[in-house]
């Protein structure tokens, strides 16, 4: 077994590296010159210094190569030799990566050791499975969360977007979908997180039952926009490596605003023009690309196929869910869950606003009588935020509109149904039985 993994990674290396020189470094951009065949977008360069700064090549101006850093390039200067790896980066997942907490270059950082690689690389940039070779979405999954299970039901599959504020909530949300929906393995992409907030999400709101079944990418915001980048792009890859072998996968990532806000520093970089709120073209280019490779997987030889259930928070400025990249990812994915401060500030968590999320799957998600459970329940909700003013106002008298008594009457017992601790789970007949209680009491 151990010699035909080392025949594998004798054959997976590079057997032709390339040498090029600085001609010059301009603010985050450093021109090169070198074999063109070496120089192709995408290609990997690293600097033979005590760093071994790596780099990505990521235009082309006047001959010459342009080229981003991975890492700190204090001390670079004109006629540096770099090295050019023209083949494009993969990584070499295993089972034995559940538990660990890597970077994007898919390399440890939790203190607990080196990695053991799988045999089988894996394209970090992957394109996804031909549309025509997927399986169908599968069945609903169980959260554990109330208000997802009963009004927002997601099926294997199925890929969601969580659209929220700051301080909103979506960092507990997650943590509560990792610890207790149903799959195989959890992989979590925290993309551009606050660096004191890691080790937080790890140890409090993920915990020790969560990490055993996870594999967490972490690229903190501190560190360059390619790292960044490249953390949701790995993050794909190992979800993708485990789905291939017929799992299940529940992939979380967080967020994908700060994977587009990477690309547009880059793109900006390189000499891209901005468009809507500085926005490159590119962003809108690479966002479906991304999200597209979760989903259902092609059939095994067995018949059967692994799914990546996709979750994708998105930052919202100032509660704008009409922005840029809300627009362009509400328009790819399967569904969304509005988090909204004015919810969390009354203090119900999660803070979902049932009215305006959307799972685009739940017809299919529900058995019939579940369904008028939801929408009776939809119902009353919507004709109390009708006559929520006036309610409060006390302009509305009671006895004046049945329906209205009705969703008075309903208003704080599914508030309460809604609201649901980090580490309270509720089972699928546990939520709909006390859906059932609160409308026929």
């Amino acid at each position: 077994m151990r010699l035909n993994i080392l025949a594998k990674k004798i054959n997976n290396l590079e057997l032709v590296e390339y040498e090029g020189r600085v001609a010059a470094v301009n603010g985050l951009i450093i021109e090169a010159f070198g074999p063109p065949q070496a120089m192709s977008l995408g290609a990997r360069a690293y600097v033979e210094n005590q760093q071994n700064t790596r780099l990505e090549v990521v235009g082309y101006r006047d001959g010459r190569a342009l080229l981003m850093p991975f890492d700190s390039v204090e001390g670079l200067r004109a006629g540096t030799k770099l090295i050019f790896k023209p083949s494009q980066p993969v990584i070499n997942p295993s089972n034995s990566w559940l538990g660990r907490i890597i970077n994007s270059f898919a390399e440890p950082i939790d203190n607990k050791g080196s990695l053991i690689e799988g045999t089988d690389p894996v394209f970090v940039k992957n394109t996804p499975p031909p549309a025509q070779d997927r399986v169908r979405v599968g069945d609903r999954i169980e959260t554990g969360v109330r208000a997802l299970d009963a009004f927002c039901a997601i099926c294997r599959g199925q890929r969601m977007g969580i659209f929220a504020g700051s301080g909103v909530g979506k960092s507990v949300l997650m943590s509560m979908l990792a610890r207790g929906a149903e799959s195989d393995v959890i992989v979590i992409g925290l993309i551009g997180e606050r660096g004191r907030e890691v080790r937080e999400f790890i140890e409090d709101s993920l915990g020790e039952e969560g990490l055993k079944r996870s594999v967490l990418v972490v690229a903190t915001s501190d560190e360059s926009s390619l790292k960044r980048r490249q953390a949701a792009y790995t993050t794909m890859a190992v979800a993708e490596y485990f789905r291939d072998q017929g799992k299940q996968v529940f992939c979380l990532m967080d967020s994908v605003t700060r994977f587009a806000m990477a690309q547009r520093e880059i793109g900006l970089a390189a000499g891209e023009p901005p468009t809507t709120k500085g926005y490159t073209p590119t962003v809108f280019a690479e966002l479906p690309k991304l999200l597209e490779r979760s989903g259902p997987g092609a059939p095994l030889e067995d018949g059967t196929a692994g799914a990546i259930t996709g979750l994708f928070t998105v930052l919202v400025d100032g509660g704008d869910h009409d922005e840029p990249v809300a627009d362009a990812v509400r328009g790819i994915l399967d569904g969304h869950l509005v988090l909204e401060r004015a919810i969390a500030d009354r203090g119900r968590y999660p803070a979902i606003n049932i009215l305006k999320s959307v799972s685009r799957l739940m017809p299919e998600c529900h058995s019939p009588e579940e369904q008028v459970l939801i929408k009776e329940a939809k119902n009353a909700m919507a004709n109390y935020s009708d006559m929520e003013e006036l309610i409060r106002l006390g302009a509305y008298r009671l006895g004046a509109d049945a329906k209205t008594d009705r969703a008075i009457a309903l208003s704080e017992p599914l508030e309460a149904f809604l609201s649901q601790g980090k580490h309270e789970r509720s089972t699928y007949a546990e939520t709909f039985e006390k859906l059932e209680n609160i409308l026929t009491n």
